[in-house]
């Protein structure tokens, strides 16, 4: 940022430069197409307005400005650029003269020939014209201070959000391992030895959570892993009458890369509300991609809604999966969600739109 800030520094100080060179520049070749060149005294002569006009900018651009402008002191501003404009009108007549004097030459026609009317009007058009030159400089100023101000605003809400989504990861760890743990305390009860194989399942789900999560976007390859491993640990518990199907329709070799755990609430979701201890169940899901940077996550279960005395997980799981992919997949992603007429079936579908990078 350091290197991009100095950058457009020196841009703006070329552009300044640029800029006046060629101001300074125009009047003689202007005048060199109509004669053959302009003399010395002419050239000095033709310094003096362009000189004027640049302190009128710079004035109001470095100092008048942000001093006043800013401040919103527009009386004392507008008062400050009439004085400074009739000064430079003083030190532009100062300046010809002061070139005459040197070269031994007469006064400028204008002043002569054009009598006191013509001369208050030859000097009320410079006046105008350094208004014009404070007023660019205002505008200029004033749009860089904007450029600031949202650059200022949009680093800001990139630390809001960077802050949000890290609180995010904080909140999915201890409610993922809420819900595993609840899993593995309820298979202690019946059979240890699957109990026992359910915490060596953990471990390496774990695993993932430690080295994996911390990251902002990881190999798809991995969190399918991590998948896999949690309906296997999921799977030790569920009784005959659930049916559990869960097929990947990916490539082995795809760039895509995701968030870490954006479906693991999802997947929790299903088996929460999924599985019934006495009736038929079952939690249908399918990770499939539509395209090189499209992946979509189908999850169909069966839909026996808790009671409210059951507040394992808290409820927190999917309000967190729209948090995350707002901010992650801001406008990239669709996901319709929600049970049908009969409120017997729950179906969750999630297409995000990722990246290779």
């Amino acid at each position: 940022m350091k290197w991009y800030l100095n950058y457009k520094h020196s841009q703006e100080l070329l552009i300044h430069l640029l800029a006046w060179v060629f101001l300074f520049c125009l009047p003689p070749m202007l005048i060199g197409r109509a004669n053959e060149r302009p003399g010395q005294e002419e050239m000095f002569r033709m310094m003096g307005p362009p000189l004027a006009m640049a302190m009128v900018f710079y004035l109001n651009y470095i100092w008048l400005v942000p001093q006043l402008l800013f401040n919103k002191r527009n009386k004392a501003y507008v008062l400050s650029n009439v004085a400074f404009c009739i000064g430079m009108l003083f030190f532009t007549h100062l300046w010809f003269e002061l070139v005459n004097a040197y070269f031994h030459s007469t006064p400028p026609p204008p002043k002569n020939s054009m009598g006191f009317w013509g001369f208050l009007l030859f000097r009320l058009r410079d006046f105008i014209l350094f208004g014009l030159i404070a007023a660019l400089a205002a505008t200029i100023r004033m749009s860089k201070k904007w450029h600031e101000a949202e650059l200022g605003r949009q680093k800001a809400e990139l630390k809001r959000i960077e802050a949000e989504l890290k609180n995010l990861h904080n909140q999915i760890n201890p409610h993922f391992l809420l819900n595993t743990l609840n899993n593995i305390y309820a298979l202690i009860a019946f059979d240890t030895d699957k109990a026992q194989q359910a915490v060596q399942d953990l471990s390496r789900l774990l695993r993932h959570l430690l080295y994996d999560n911390n990251q902002d976007f990881i190999p798809l390859n991995r969190e399918l892993e991590f998948l896999k491993n949690y309906v296997a640990l999921m799977k030790i518990r569920l009784s005959s009458n659930v049916d559990l199907q869960f097929h990947i329709d990916i490539p082995s070799e795809n760039p895509i890369r995701v968030a870490p755990l954006i479906f693991i609430s999802l997947f929790e979701n299903a088996f929460k509300h999924g599985i019934s201890p006495v009736k038929p169940s079952f939690i249908h899901i399918k990770i499939y991609s539509s395209g090189p940077d499209t992946l979509s996550c189908s999850i169909e279960n069966s839909y026996f809604p808790k009671q409210r005395n059951d507040i394992s997980g808290s409820g927190i799981g999917l309000e967190q999966v729209q948090k995350r992919l707002d901010l992650i997949y801001p406008d990239k992603y669709e996901w319709t969600k929600g049970c049908d007429e009969n409120a017997t079936v729950y179906k969750s579908i999630l297409t995000i739109h990722t990246t290779t990078k």
